[in-house]
């Protein structure tokens, strides 16, 4: 269920699935539109593309929802042993299992759009091989940049694929970037990459087969 809020919340579309709610990548998918400045190309010509989103959390900027009077969060239910009916083998079998019942009620509220951005069209291919490959350093300055005030009490987070992240790891390398450039703070225990301060997520759901922006 994590893995599918995830997806939701960068690709959801309420107009495909009504059960969803409407993610990010819906929101921020034409350059030409009114929050335009805030999704870059990053170049890429083929079928297999990602991208890198900046997001600063907050109550007046991008936060989730829930439904008034309903709890936050996965609900779970536990209904304990039932007798139920098996589909498969002699019709009308039955046995007993144990059942539990999962509801999570969720939703995102974009109050702001200035606090996220999006780095879409990223080639994947291309970038793996570095042939005419996204510079994702000076993309994710770019963003950075696209952000109406970096002090204003939001919470910044970068997210990226496997993919990128391992290619934003070897593009740093190689440029011998000198300050600004991706490093590692022990959070909690763990060691968490930074972009200029910024945490990154690694996020599974982001694919690689998005449409170009």
């Amino acid at each position: 269920m994590n893995q599918e809020f995830v997806q939701t919340l960068f690709y959801g579309n309420v107009g495909l699935a009504p059960e969803e709610f409407t993610g990010l990548a819906v929101r921020y998918s034409d350059p030409a539109a009114t929050n335009g400045s805030h999704v870059l190309d990053a170049g890429g010509a083929g079928s297999d593309n990602s991208s890198i989103w900046l997001v600063g959390w907050g109550d007046d900027s991008l936060c989730g929802i829930f439904p008034k009077g309903s709890k936050a969060g996965l609900v779970h239910e536990d209904l304990g042993l039932q007798t139920i009916e098996v589909a498969g083998g002699v019709g009308g079998s039955k046995m007993r299992a144990y059942q539990d019942h999962f509801q999570w009620k969720c939703g995102i509220a974009l109050k702001d759009w200035r606090f996220v951005v999006r780095i879409g069209s990223i080639d994947i291919s291309n970038l793996v091989t570095k042939t005419n490959a996204a510079d994702l350093v000076e993309l994710m300055i770019k963003a950075q940049h696209r952000m109406p005030n970096m002090n204003a009490g939001k919470k910044f987070v970068y997210y990226m694929n496997r993919s990128v992240f391992q290619m934003l790891d070897i593009q740093r390398r190689d440029a011998v970037i000198a300050g600004g450039g991706l490093i590692y703070k022990d959070v909690d225990g763990m060691s968490v990459p930074h972009f200029r301060n910024i945490p990154i997520k690694v996020i599974d759901q982001l694919t690689e087969l998005e449409s170009l922006v």
